[in-house]
């Protein structure tokens, strides 16, 4: 990427995922002649949550009506979708039922159905069985969801597209570039990394996993903790993508901000099979051997933390076995796909999802936002933030440019 001219910026932004680099897009949109950066730690953009993606453009059917996701998830839906129309990124509304197996999961079925009308989601409607198998004929439900819209498109391309199209308006993208320090200093803030500094009218962090860092960095108490969770998938193989025409769910439980074990299929043309969500020993933890010691002692001194697990700790016990146990997994994905073996399955990768959680051990549902004087930090923005993306962008650019004012 460019380098970063030594005159001081308008706005600097921490964290050079899709988010990050929509916002981006979006104030050079609304102020041409502004002075924007976005400082990367990573050599490259969009290396974690963005890069990590199932790849779905999420329509809003989970999220409370009136709630930001909701919202900013609708809007963004229909954004995404005529971002990559414009830029030629392939995209494919292959479409989701989100599938109730037994009598006890109707209500919340019904429950969900009723939000997808309240936040006015396209095309959704309620099916029965027989309608369900002409849509997927290897799925077993009793009822379902079927959002006809959902579609799969690959994130890491779109921000790259974004990244693009904010350079070739003036924007500057520094990678390699991990914020060590911020302070402030007169009407400024100076922003140090291992090599540079960096002067700033105002600062926006977008650092993901590692938000709520950054904010205290910066001399902001957020009173959360993000907690990383890994989601680890398995592939089908290559005989078994007949099972699965499109997407699908399972009906979710509402207190939980997570989806359940589904099948995905894939812009690649490959079938994503989870995933499961279970607590990684390092922000970055896409595996069982990456441990990272302090910030899994941030996280056990974390008094939200123990509140949550007693809370969950079934679940998450749960959750961890499955992750070891490839039978168990199998009999997770039976419940949707009954014909699934598991010798159709072959280890996947994962991703991690960088949950927010206060101190009464509550996972945050909404997106969250923090404001200083100088800043304004993007606190909780799990799935679907690739789907709202280009929404949230407009949203936060707004926000700051009113700050600046």
């Amino acid at each position: 990427m460019n380098s970063a001219p030594s005159k001081p910026h308008d706005i600097c932004i921490i964290g050079g995922g899709i988010v990050g680099l929509a916002t981006a897009r979006a104030l050079l949109q609304r102020t041409p002649d502004a002075r924007v950066l976005v400082l990367e730690k990573e050599p490259r953009i969009a290396s974690h949550q963005t890069g990590h993606n199932s790849g779905v453009i999420h329509q809003g059917i989970y999220y409370k009506p009136n709630s930001l996701k909701a919202k900013l998830c609708v809007d963004g839906a229909r954004r995404m979708v005529e971002f990559c129309a414009q830029h030629a990124i392939p995209f494919e509304r292959v479409g989701k039922v989100i599938v109730a197996t037994d009598e006890n999961e109707l209500p919340r079925l019904e429950m969900l159905y009723e939000r997808a009308l309240g936040n006015r989601v396209p095309k959704v409607e309620k099916i029965t069985r027989a309608e369900l198998n002409a849509i997927e004929p290897h799925a077993a439900g009793i009822a379902a969801i079927h959002s006809p819209n959902t579609a799969i498109v690959d994130y890491a391309r779109v921000a790259e597209k974004i990244c693009a199209e904010f350079l070739a308006h003036g924007g500057i993208v520094q990678t390699n570039a991990r914020v060590t320090q911020i302070y402030a200093r007169a009407d400024e803030t100076i922003v140090s990394t291992r090599d540079n500094e960096f002067h700033a009218r105002f600062i926006i962090n977008c650092a993901g996993l590692h938000a709520d860092a950054v904010a205290r960095v910066c001399g902001s108490e957020p009173h959360i903790r993000i907690l990383p969770f890994r989601g680890e998938y398995y592939f089908l193989k290559p005989h078994a993508h007949s099972l699965v025409r499109g997407l699908i769910y399972p009906v979710t439980d509402p207190q939980l901000p997570f989806l359940g074990v589904h099948f995905t299929r894939r812009i690649n043309g490959g079938v994503e099979a989870g995933p499961n969500a279970v607590f990684a020993l390092a922000r970055e933890g896409y595996g069982w051997t990456r441990i990272n010691t302090r910030e899994t002692f941030q996280t056990l001194t974390f008094k939200g933390f123990w509140k949550m697990a007693r809370r969950w700790w079934k679940t998450g016990a749960y959750e961890m076995y499955r992750s070891f146990s490839k039978s168990a997994f199998v009999s997770s994905l039976q419940k949707l796909v009954p014909e699934i073996r598991a010798e159709h399955l072959e280890r996947g990768g994962a991703g991690v999802r960088a949950q927010a959680v206060n101190e009464r051990g509550e996972l945050l549902d909404d997106f969250s936002f923090v404001e200083s004087p100088n800043a304004l930090h993007v606190l909780n923005a799990p799935s679907p933030a690739a789907t709202a993306s280009l929404a949230i962008g407009e949203y936060i650019a707004k926000r700051a440019l009113g700050n600046l004012q």
